[in-house]
């Protein structure tokens, strides 16, 4: 029947090579739990290792995405920092209100007040123009790479602006 549908030389190939393939014997051996971790440790340790971020040349768009991702945490940290401070506070009969963090900030030393503002505003602006970025690219604007350098630029030059004057004030 092969030979009428002009496949002859195709089942004779597949025939032979499983004849002539090689069976290969399994050898078992009885061990112990422990045994087997150490094996397992030991094949680990010759692996390679993944290069993960290291591999690859940082780019405006992934050190951004990465920086915006973490002021998010940063900023919802404070947030619930401050709330659940306001919210303890008040169920342990402590007096914790905004004059009373206003008093402890202008108690610091005023080099002390400006890093302490810097840590807050630069990260927020950060985050707010890069959460304006991404609702310009939501509405399918700068797409484009020049588009999304363009906007990252101008992410970090507001950044830098806003920054620095409420950084000051």
């Amino acid at each position: 029947m092969l030979s009428r549908l002009g496949l002859r030389g195709i089942a004779r190939p597949a025939q032979s090579f499983v004849r002539n393939q090689a069976i290969r014997s399994l050898n078992t051996v009885r061990t112990t739990a422990d045994a087997e971790q150490e094996i397992l440790v030991e094949q680990r340790k010759n692996r390679p290792v993944s290069p993960h971020l290291t591999i690859y040349q940082p780019q405006l768009t992934w050190v951004l995405s990465s920086f915006h991702r973490v002021t998010g945490l940063y900023l919802a940290g404070g947030f619930y920092g401050l709330t659940c401070t306001y919210a303890f506070a008040s169920l342990f009969g402590y007096h914790i209100d905004s004059t009373v963090i206003q008093e402890a900030f202008y108690g610091l030393n005023p080099i002390a007040q400006y890093a302490l503002k810097a840590g807050m505003v630069f990260p927020f602006f950060f985050h707010f123009g890069n959460g304006i970025r991404h609702l310009i690219w939501d509405a399918g604007k700068e797409l484009t790479i020049k588009g999304i350098y363009r906007t990252g630029y101008a992410v970090l030059a507001f950044t830098a602006l806003m920054g620095g004057v409420y950084t000051l004030i």
